[in-house]
């Protein structure tokens, strides 16, 4: 009997690691709800790789705005139904300065994308999976949330709240059947991390992380960090004291502040 293929549902789709994660979804044979603020975007690359309304649809929000991406969410699940993997994808990463208040803005809209809109993004979906028992609600983290960074702190702050409320969420779903993953990615070549001024270590493909994240996912693993080698970077700065790690990241060069060129 023919069984209708599995559906994931991901926000920050039109670019990065968000396209490359619906690319390998594609590719194992899932219909695709795509999300983003740039429709435009996203429905050419579907386009381009010959996926059609019975394979792919495409849905404009905002993430930051509660009700804009609840919606979405609402509209996928009356379109395509109740998604089988929920990818919380959608983040923001911009330096800032605590001594300029323009830069107490970028923080408040960074937790309102990168925390409050991850927790939107699940809401229309969790009291489905619930019932259905079944179901991965995935959180898109950073190593970033391990130790906070000279002029991250507003995207350390909030990867760490994704790792903190995936985790919370986990528990509560605890037996249901519903697994939540949370997968902190180190450095991947996006246009998020191509204008950084600071080294990066292991630098990885977002192909390359889409596999290895869409394993995970299908495991239905509590944590991962990707790649490998960056947790046990992770790990060595999680143990430094904090004398020691003070002084290793003293020099180190600062994300970009909003409107810096």
């Amino acid at each position: 009997m023919q069984t209708t293929p599995p559906l994931v549902f991901i926000t920050g789709a039109s670019s990065g690691i968000g396209e490359a994660l619906a690319q390998r979804f594609a590719q194992a044979g899932y219909r695709l709800a795509l999300v983003a603020r740039r429709t435009e975007q996203m429905q050419a690359w579907a386009d381009a790789h010959q996926l059609d309304a019975s394979r792919c649809r495409v849905y404009g929000a905002d993430v930051s705005q509660i009700d804009s991406i609840v919606a979405a969410g609402q509209h996928c699940l009356v379109e395509q139904g109740l998604p089988d993997v929920v990818i919380a994808n959608a983040g923001i990463s911009v330096g800032m300065d605590t001594a300029e208040r323009e830069d107490l803005e970028v923080m408040s809209q960074t937790f309102a994308l990168n925390n409050t809109g991850l927790a939107a993004t699940f809401h229309p979906f969790v009291a489905g999976m619930r019932q259905r028992g079944s179901g991965r609600l995935v959180g898109i983290a950073s190593v970033a949330a391990i130790r906070g960074l000279p002029g991250h702190g507003a995207y350390c702050a909030s990867k760490a709240g994704v790792v903190a409320y995936c985790e919370s969420l986990r528990t509560e779903l605890h037996g249901s059947g519903v697994r939540v993953v949370t997968l902190c990615p180190g450095y991947i070549d996006t246009p998020l991390t191509r204008g950084n001024r600071y080294g990066m270590p292991f630098l990885m493909r977002a192909e390359d992380f889409a596999d290895r994240a869409f394993q995970a996912i299908d495991a239905g693993h509590s944590y991962r960090v990707i790649p490998w080698q960056m947790g046990w970077v992770a790990r060595i700065m999680r143990w430094l004291p904090n004398a020691l790690y003070d002084r290793a990241v003293q020099g180190r060069g600062r994300k970009k502040r909003k409107g810096e060129a």
